[in-house]
Parts: structure tokens; sequence; C-alpha cells
């Protein structure tokens, strides 16, 4: 339930004269609290659930949009629960006098009696599906047929997506839901539950009595207001035939139908609740309400008790539909449209309690009435008969479904017949979807499709995932055709999308629906490896949505090899000319948010070192991780896929290399290195890749050479240090490029780095990064050898002589730094560790002054390169600590070349061995496995939270991935294999039974088990998981296991293939 409210207060019709002689008990007193909405996250990438520019803070209850106004109100009738002068059906016995009320009967039974069958529902879209994003809710829904286990909530509760929901009864008893019916139109939906389940409690059930709903009837509205678990909120019924309320285009919408109104103010977690009269009747059944007023609006219940009947046979509701949407007007503006004086007095003598007639409103382009009707045309009869209101109406077209039927209608001041034939209702509410490149497309929905004015067909992004987010094809996107093939339907997506090889880069057309009248074209990168293809279609007898795998993709190579050439530069770009063959554009797409990434897609310029072996150098602000798909532009011309080597660990370049033979002969040139130092006051050549993948070229000055400073990131990533930055004069704005000499060769790269600022924002800035840092690792691959890279886990930075000596710095060392030709008077110091658990950290403390490494001096960054290109297990280091000198043997530690190599996914958490940027924000590292993300309507995501340590499952400890995955699959195959509990529940024992066990003592509660063969499982499902997070709080927490629509899987390394990575299940 988003925010939803009305800003038009109603005031309830007079009640002439009378008080209410209703006393104030416990139940009637409302709540003003106002919790936040129910309504479900959205992130796989925000911007695309936005709405249309709705202001959401104007609404509570339901939805984000605002509420239309209505008309009149009918004349007010007396109240069920009055009486006058003799006993009348309800058994109430005679007031004293004829016009006086008799005292108001108590409230206190009645609710005392519903509240045993009404529950509270928590529920998660596993999927995001029409117009429903993935997340959790809660809600409330009661029972209607104790029997069957039967519960009737809202339509946007039951939902049309994919879900998984418990009912918790008011004796805190929970028990697994399955829907089994949502009406396509109308705020109403079943589900169902197995009674046999319940243990402790007899359950209740409301009947549904719609022909009780009065103006002026005392109401209470019992449920879970607010995300309280039971709520009472008294009302009195204003109006029963109000509009039906908007909640904003792309949500959904009921319509057709009218809705009665009250003040009792209910809020977010209400949808669903009972609308009771003082009986203990349902009279209507809560969905949304205004909230700048007190207002609340409720359904009637006459379709609602229709459609039970048929779910109680277990018989599909019959629902058919002319794709038009009606609107019941007054009589004074029916007459405006052309409604002639004869017509209306034979309405108003048939039908003396209406205030108006049912006109067409809209009705949708290609559908039934399409050239039938016309809007503004006024309904007058429907085979044969006069239909004055939704409900005569829509019992005629309920019943005709794919038969035709005659419609009596005014246009204008000519009364004429029209033949329109019914369409089923079901077959335009779409049952299933496709999962492919981590998204989720189905066929468009009658609903989605009349709140944008539609034709109902097309393929609908609910959730554009890693593959259609290459092509920017984002939620609520139609798409046209895939590869030039057209895709007016599912199937023949489906069909387009077996036709693409795993890796190809394809065309794809699509339109946003908010923008129908303009298509775009797009290239999509197509993912077979990443991600399951599959189809899932909805079953309602249990509930789930099965799933159907597609077969593999046709093993044909995506690629074949093309030649580009370059184009020619003005002759003033000589130098431009000379270096442009170097130059590459590099694109990096991520199936998942591992490593602290919160972005997927990232783009910039690399540069070719070598051509035999194929190399080039880019920067980590352009592959931040090494999972992902790399693509690789050449002459602005041809795309290849690129394939990682190496991520240097300190240092912002990665390694890449690609097929040669892709690129046939196109010019290609490796860049040559300088062996020159840039100083300060150089004069260097600036070559830069713009935005626009130009190239432009300028002379310019070295400025400064000056420490690289980032940030430690939230959440945790990888960012540069120990590391020195180059800064010049004027740079251009650009993507990367290269600072060379005036013949070209290469004294540094311009490189992005990435870091957050003091608010924790996002932010880039462009430096320097010299050559002699890269070389030593091109070396490494360009002879062949292994790559081992040796380091600290120290973050250094520098220090002024004056605090040094503050330090207790002497005088001699001062001048062996005056003395050493150094053009920078600094020392360094131990800023952080990096790893309490590594070597460095027992032998280098925080505040060390660092004095010499390996007998060398050390003033600046340049000079830690000793230590980071040597092979050696330790290195030798002077420092200064506590004011003394001290000599330490400090050890290094080997750097993995790609980092993360395995990440798990259970039950919706991306989990992983914690990497090197988490490491630096703990104190005590905890023993366990490190949750990097939870995805939207995952188990995990109502339980985790990223970034804690899962360290035991069920009381086991949990070591690293093996053991926790040992664990998870251990407690699967029990769930699977238990016993049937001998334990007998006391609703199932007879009267004898229940006496016996009645008589137990405290010792008897309190007896120690003395066996742990025990069959008494009452766990419901749930698994228990400790963990610990990066400030050390520790929680324990209950996950329900699904292993429907969340199974275990991983991604391990896997150097055979082109992305470097296997998806398998775990």
């Amino acid at each position: 339930m988003d925010e939803l409210r009305h800003p038009l207060v109603v005031t309830p019709p007079s009640r002439g004269t009378m008080d209410s002689p209703a006393p104030v008990i416990a139940g009637d007193i409302s709540s003003n609290l106002r919790a936040p909405s129910e309504s479900v996250a959205n992130a796989t990438a925000r911007f695309e659930q936005q709405g249309a520019g709705v202001d959401s803070k104007a609404f509570r209850g339901r939805s984000k949009s605002l509420a239309s106004g209505g008309f009149g109100a009918l004349p007010p009738r007396l109240p069920v629960d009055y009486h006058f002068g003799p006993a009348d059906n309800y058994g109430q016995p005679p007031s004293i006098g004829t016009n006086v009320p008799y005292k108001a009967r108590s409230w206190e039974p009645t609710l005392e009696k519903a509240i045993k069958a009404i529950v509270s529902i928590k529920a998660s879209h596993v999927r995001s599906f029409d117009t429903e994003t993935s997340g959790g809710y809660t809600a409330t829904g009661f029972v209607v047929d104790a029997e069957r286990g039967i519960i009737l909530t809202n339509r946007h509760v039951v939902s049309p997506a994919p879900i998984v929901a418990q009912a918790v009864l008011t004796n805190y008893e929970e028990v697994d839901l399955k829907p089994v019916y949502r009406d396509p139109v109308h705020d109403f939906g079943f589900m169902k539950f197995d009674p046999s389940k319940i243990k402790f409690m007899e359950i209740q059930e409301i009947e549904l009595r719609p022909e009780r709903a009065k103006v002026g009837l005392d109401i209470r509205v019992v449920g879970n207001d607010a995300g309280e678990k039971l709520s009472i909120l008294a009302g009195t019924l204003a109006r029963l035939d109000r509009r039906a309320p908007e909640y904003g285009i792309g949500e959904y919408n009921d319509f057709n139908t009218f809705y009665l109104q009250a003040a009792s103010g209910t809020s977010g977690g209400s949808s669903g609740s009972p609308v009771l009269d003082i009986d203990g009747h349902a009279v209507a059944l809560n969905a949304g309400g205004a909230s700048r007023a007190s207002s609340s609006y409720y359904l009637p219940l006459d379709r609602i008790k229709r459609a039970l009947g048929y779910i109680q046979k277990e018989i599909q509701v019959p629902r058919g539909t002319l794709q038009t949407e009606f609107e019941y007007l007054p009589y004074n503006e029916v007459r405006r449209l052309g409604l002639k004086a004869h017509i209306e007095e034979k309405v108003r003598t048939k039908f003396p309690d209406e205030t108006g007639m049912l006109v067409v409103r809209s009705l949708l382009p290609k559908g039934p009435a399409d050239g039938v009707l016309v809007p503004g045309d006024i309904i007058i009869g429907c085979n044969g008969q006069m239909v004055p209101h939704f409900i005569a109406l829509f019992s005629v077209i309920d019943d005709s479904v794919d038969k035709e039927i005659s419609l009596t209608i005014s246009r204008g001041k000519k009364v004429q017949d029209v033949q329109v034939k019914v369409q089923d209702l079901h077959a335009i509410t779409p049952n299933r979807f496709v999962e492919i490149g981590g998204g989720v497309v189905h066929d468009l929905s009658y609903q989605l499709a009349k709140s944008y004015s539609q034709p109902v067909g097309g393929v609908y992004v609910a959730t554009s995932g890693h593959m259609l987010a290459s092509a920017s094809a984002w939620r609520k996107s139609i798409i046209v055709s895939v590869n030039n093939i057209p895709t007016p339907n599912l199937d023949e997506f489906i069909k387009a999308m077996q036709t693409l090889p795993d890796g190809a880069r394809v065309p794809i057309r699509f339109y946003s629906l908010h923008k129908a009248y303009k298509d775009k074209v797009m290239i999509m990168h197509v993912d077979r490896h990443w991600h399951k293809f599959r189809v899932a279609v909805r079953n309602d007898f249990d509930g789930l949505w099965e799933y159907t795998e597609m077969p593999p993709p046709p093993p044909t190579p995506p690629y074949k090899p093309s030649t580009a050439s370059l184009p020619p530069l003005d002759s003033s770009m000589a130098l431009a000319q000379t270096l442009l063959p170097s130059f590459v554009a590099i694109d990096f797409y991520l199936p998942y948010l591992v490593d602290g990434m919160k972005a997927t897609q990232f783009y910039g310029t690399g540069f070719i070192v070598s051509t035999n072996p194929p190399l080039i150098v880019c920067d980590r602000d352009t592959i931040p991780i090494s999972l992902g798909d790399i693509m690789i532009t050449f002459a602005n011309s041809i795309i290849i896929p690129g394939k990682l080597l190496f991520l240097h660990p300190f240092y912002n370049f990665v390694i890449l290399t690609y097929d040669p033979a892709l690129i046939g002969e196109t010019p290609v040139r490796a860049v040559e290195f300088s062996d020159k130092e840039l100083s300060q006051g150089d004069d260097v050549h600036f070559t830069g890749m713009g935005s626009d993948h130009g190239v432009n070229t300028k002379k310019t000055t070295v400025n400064g050479i000056s420490n690289i400073g980032t940030r430690e990131c939230s959440p945790p990533r990888w960012r540069a240090m120990n590391v020195e930055g180059i800064k010049i004069d004027d740079s251009l704005n650009s993507q990367g490029g290269l600072l060379t000499d005036e013949d070209g060769k290469v004294q540094a790269l311009w490189v992005s780095y990435s870091s957050q600022n003091e608010k924790g924002k996002d932010i880039s800035f462009m430096s320097g990064l010299p050559t002699s840092l890269v070389k030593p690792a091109i070396d490494h691959f360009l002879n062949g050898d292994k790559v081992v890279f040796k380091g600290l886990d120290v973050e250094f930075w520098t220090m002024r002589i004056a605090a040094a000596r503050t330090l207790g710095l002497t005088d001699e060392w001062v001048k062996k730094v005056e003395q050493s030709g150094s053009t920078r008077h600094t020392l360094l110091y131990v800023l952080s560790i990096l790893d309490e658990r590594s070597p460095s950290a027992k032998a280098l403390n925080v505040g060390d002054v660092v004095l010499t490494v390996n007998g060398h001096l050390v003033t600046r960054m340049s000079d830690l390169m000793c230590v980071h290109d040597s092979e050696k297990d330790s290195v030798e280091m002077v420092v200064l600590r506590n004011g003394q000198e001290v000599q330490v043997t400090v050890p290094t530690s080997e750097f993995s070349d790609y980092e993360t190599t395995r990440v798990v996914g259970w039950q919706g958490a991306l989990i992983q061995r914690p990497y090197k940027a988490v490491l630096e924000q703990v104190r005590n590292v905890p023993e366990g496995v490190y949750v990097s993300c939870t995805l939207y309507g995952s188990p995990a995501s109502n339980v985790l939270r990223p970034g804690v340590w899962i360290v035991e499952v069920n009381g086991k400890q949990v070591r690293n991935l093996d053991s926790f995955l040992d664990v998870v699959h251990q407690h699967e195959q029990e769930m699977m294999h238990r016993r049937r509990p001998s334990y007998i529940p006391p609703v199932q024992r007879s009267a004898e039974e229940q006496a016996k066990l009645q008589t137990f003592s405290d010792a008897d509660a309190l007896r120690a088990d003395d066996t742990d063969d025990d069959d008494d499982n009452n766990d419901e499902g749930y698994v228990r998981i400790k963990t610990v997070s990066r400030n050390e709080t520790v929680r324990v927490a209950a996950l329900k296991l699904d292993v429907h629509y969340w199974d275990t899987w991983q991604l391990v390394r896997d150097d055979s293939r082109v992305c470097g990575w296997l998806c398998e299940q775990a």
C-alpha cells in the first residue's frame, strides 16, 4: 500500500436530530499513528519504477495518484443498528416510545468473534510483473470459508505477480498462503490455506452481506493498520456511489464499479480488512483512503460474493470485457450529452433510487467495442433489459463471455441498438512471463494498456535486468522487434531470442509507454551465460508459477572478423594521428552487484600496449571488478569481446586481452613508453578521447605531482592508494588519454579515479598515472611469466618534517632527508592497516613513521615501488615508533590477480569471501561468509542486510563458502526427509485426550530433552541465521526457505570462457 489520499473532505449526510447513543469503548478509538507505506521497494535501477510525475505525498493507502471527485450521495437511510418500535428482524427488544432510538448494542461480542477470522498477511513479490515491482509488503485478509481455508483480501495484495505469502492469525500462528484468484479489474482476490495446519485455535469465518451497506451505517474496520498487528477503526458509511479511486498512471486502478466511502482514516497495511456491521457481517472490503482527509474507500461485495461461489466449486470465475470504461454520471450531466426527457422519465420511474446513468468514458483501440461505441454514449439497456448501474450491466457481460450482446445506447439525441462481442477478460490478463538476461518480460496487460490508452498486446518489460539494460530498455517499455524480427507477442519474442547466440550484439526496437509515439533502436548484448532463459506459467491450483527451461542458444559464433580504417585528421594533429591506432573504447557490464558495486554499466578509454601478445591497459574506473562482460571498440567501428587478465590491487589499472583475428587488418599500434620520469614544470603533450569518441590534443605543462587521496567507500569497494598522480594545466574534458613527449612516447596514462566525498556521494577525478608503475606488470605478460604481486596490507600517507620532529625525529634523520636530493622533504607514515589478520598488521602499527625500506631512505610514495615490484617474502624497515627508532622485518602478502573468484547465490543473497576493501573497515574480522547484496523480493532481502557476515546457520558454524553450502544443503535434505510428527495439536484431539493433557505441571514443561531424535518440528520451514556486522553487532534472524523461486547457484572462475566465469548449480 503506497501513500494514497484524497484532498477533498466529504461531509457525511445528516442524520437529523438523532444523536448516536453508542458509548465510546476501547475499540472505537481510532489511532492517529501513521506508518510508512507497505509498498514494495525498487532497486534494480530505481528510476525504472518512477511514476508519471504524480505527487505521492498527497496520498495514503493503496497507491500514488489523486482520486477523482464524485457526485451526489444517495438520500440518507437509517443505519441497521438503531431500532424503533417493536422488535425487528435482528431480535432487538422494543424501545420505550416510538421516536426514541433504543440504546445501541455493544460491539464487544461482535469484534471478539470477528477477530478470530482476520489475519495479517506478509508477502513478497518474488518477481516484478505487470503493475507490481518485486519486494515485500504487509496487508490484511479475512476468512470467508473456514472449511476450505479461503481468505478474501484485495487484488493488489493477492497481486498478478508471483508472490510468496504467509498469514499470521490473531493467536500468532503462521500458515502458508497460496493465491488462487485475483480479479483482472476489481480490487479483490482470494488466497487459500490448509486449515489442518492450524493447531491452537478454532477458525471463524465472516459472512459476506453486501445488501446491508446503507448510508449512515456504523462500521468497524478491523485489520493490520499502519503496520500494527491489529487495529480497530470506527467509521460511518457516508456514500455508496463514489467513483473508484484513481491511483495513478501505470499503477493498478479499479474501474467500472462504485465504491463506498466513510470517515475511518485507514492507512498502509489495512488493505483487505473487512468492513463490519454490528452483527459481525462484512458489508464491504477496505481498499484505499485519502491522505488529506479521514476518508476511506471500500469495495462493494456484490461481485465478490459471485466470485466466491465459483472459487468454492474450484471453477474459473467467468469475467467478460468490452475493453471499455463506463462512468456513472448524474442526470444533469447526462442531459447535456443528449438524453431525451421521455427516456429520463422512464429510467427515474423504474429506478427511483438512482441518481444518474452509465456513460462510455473511454475505450481501447483494437478492442471489441472499438468502432462500435464512442465516448459519451449513454447506456440505456443491455439484451432488452434496462441497466441503471454497473452491477446490472456487468452481470450480463460476465455471463456472456465469447457471446454477442445487444446494447441500447443514446448517441447525441439518437437512440440505437449496437451489437458487440464480449471478450474473455482473463485472456488479456497475462498469466506467464519470460525470464531472460536477469530481466522479466510478458504480454502487456489490460490494466497497463488502459492506463496508457494503448491496444492490448505487445511484449512488456517488467524489469530490464542485465541484458535489456545494455540497450536501455527499461521497465515499462514495449519491445517491437529483436534483431529485426517483429515481436507482437510473447511467443514471437521467445522464438526471436532462441535464434540468437550467446554474446551476440543485435538491434532492438522498443518504445516507452509514457512516450508511445517515439520508437527507439538500440544495440542489445545477448546474455545466455550469466542468467537463465526460462518461461514461467501460473498454476492457480497450487499458487506457484511453474518454470520451463528454454533450450541452449545456437552454437554459431557471434562474431565474424572485420576490418576498419581510421579517419584522417587535420595536419595540425599529426601527433594524435600517430597515437590514434593505440586508442580503444571499452564498455563493461556487470550482471550482479558484488564487490561493493552500486552501478552496472561502466565505460572508458583503453590503450593498446602490445599487439603480440595483444594487451590493453585501462583504468579501474572503467573495469572495477573481474565479474562482467567487456566489450572493446576499435576504430569506432568494430566491437569485440575482451578478456580480463589482471586487476592491480593498488594502482589504478587493469590489463586485458582480445582475439586479434576478429579485427582483421584494422590498423592497431602499441604505444611506446618513455624512460623519462615526469617532473613538475615539464612540458607534455596531452592526447585524449572525448565523450563523442573524437580525439583532441594540446600541449600543456605538469603543474604538480602529489598523492592520490581516496576515501573509504560505503559499501566498501576498491580504491587507489599508495600512489602519486600527475596534475597538468588545463586538461581537456576527456574519458582518458595519454601524456607523451613530442615524439609520441608515453610518459603517463591519463586515467579516472573513483571515490566518495564526505557525504557518501560517488565522485571521480582525472589524474596522470606514471608509466613506470605500469611497465613492470606488462613486462610479466610479455615475458610469459605468471604475475605474482606481493605488497603490504598498509595504507601510507606523507608527513611534514615539522610533524615528524614532534613525534621524536632526530636532527640526524632530518639532515639525511635534506641531503637526499629528494624534491620533497617529507616522510611516509602508516595511515591505516588494511587487513588486521595480515602479517603486515603484526609488524607495523598505525602512526609508525617510515625512515628506510631495505636500506633506502623513503620520502615519497614512488619510493615504495621497490616493495610492490619485489617478489621477496619480506622487507626490512626502520620506523619511528613512540619516539624510538625500531628496525622491523615486515612480511609481504600475496595479492590475487582477480580478487573475487567465486560468488554463491542463495535465497536471493549474493554471498562471497570478504574482499580486500571490506577488511580495511573491520577491526576484528568475523569468521564466516560475506553478504554482498540481496535481491528484491527474495527471502534474504527480508532478513539479511548487505554488509554482514553469516557465521552460523541453525547453530552450525560457517567458515567459508564450502562449509556454508554444506550446512544449507544438509538442512534442505533434512526438510525433505522429515518424519510425520507424532505431536497432535489441540484442535485435532478428542475431548478425553484434551482433558488428559491439560493436567501438567511446570516440571513437565521445563523437562530437558533426552534425545536428539525428535520429530516435533515446529520451525515452519524457517532456518536460523547468525550474522555479525562490521561494527561487531550480532543478530540472529529466521529466514523462510523458498527453493522454488530462489535456488542455489554459484559463479566460479573459468579461464576457458571469454567472460572468465561459469554459472552453475551449487
